[in-house]
């Protein structure tokens, strides 16, 4: 199959927008509804980056290192993120009980508020797009989704 075709027709013919520009516009609507929620909650001290710094597991337990790979962006730019975070008392940095040359990262209670916070704004993201979509819809990307999702990792 030529990619022309998986890009939806002849090469003349208009491209449809490629599957990461169609993740992309999603996953910006879903980041935009987090931090809105964020900010609503009483959280104005943060931008889209701090939020941003919350992935599915979650922080707590990380080294800066890690969470700069999963980001795919530099440990310069995680640690300044994680400096304002920490002064705000939103964590802490401390030692690996493993190895006290590196540091990791503890959510401090209100640190564990903030993320609750983002975990349920994403629940509703979730719903959001459920009623948009339909149950049998979304039900199906969902499902497609954590299936390419396990079969990428």
């Amino acid at each position: 199959m030529s990619s022309d075709s998986l890009a939806g027709g002849h090469p003349s013919q208009e491209r449809s927008r490629y599957i990461g520009a169609t993740l992309r516009v999603v996953w910006q609507w879903v980041r935009d509804q987090l931090q809105a929620g964020v900010v609503a909650a009483g959280y104005d001290d943060l931008n889209a980056a701090h939020v941003g710094l919350w992935r599915y597991p979650g922080l707590d337990g990380l080294r800066p290192s890690q969470l700069a790979d999963q980001l795919g962006i530099t440990k310069q730019s995680v640690n300044d993120l994680l400096g304002h975070l920490e002064r705000h008392g939103y964590l802490e940095r401390v030692p690996d009980s493993a190895d006290g040359r590196v540091r990791v990262i503890r959510l401090t209670s209100k640190g564990r508020q903030l993320e609750q916070t983002i975990y349920a704004e994403a629940r509703l993201a979730q719903l959001r797009i459920a009623e948009i979509l339909g149950p049998r819809r979304f039900a199906e990307m969902h499902s497609s989704l954590e299936l390419l999702a396990e079969l990428l990792s």
